[in-house]
């Protein structure tokens, strides 16, 4: 069964996982992951591809190399942030 996790709730499934983390155990760990986008979805499996580390150390870690390598589309307009309306 796939699990679909929002942007916004990465932080505690990334906390789910015993650190350090190598990037190889990350993706059979979250095999079963969907990020969910402002646009779409993505395997986090496919988002850790793109990932030139070998290891995290920490799950602030984690999300910071996952965020850096998400699409800007995904994460809604450019320049727009969530307090304007």
């Amino acid at each position: 069964m796939t699990r679909e996790v929002k942007l916004n709730e990465l932080t505690a499934l990334l906390e789910t996982a015993t650190y350090p983390l190598s990037v190889a155990t990350a993706r059979e760990e979250f095999d079963d992951v969907r990020l969910v986008y402002a646009d779409g979805t993505e395997p986090l499996a496919a988002v850790l591809d793109r990932i030139d580390d070998e290891q995290f150390e920490s799950p602030d870690e984690a999300q910071s190399s996952i965020y850096n390598t998400i699409p800007v589309e995904g994460v809604g307009e450019p320049g727009q942030s969530e307090g304007e309306g």
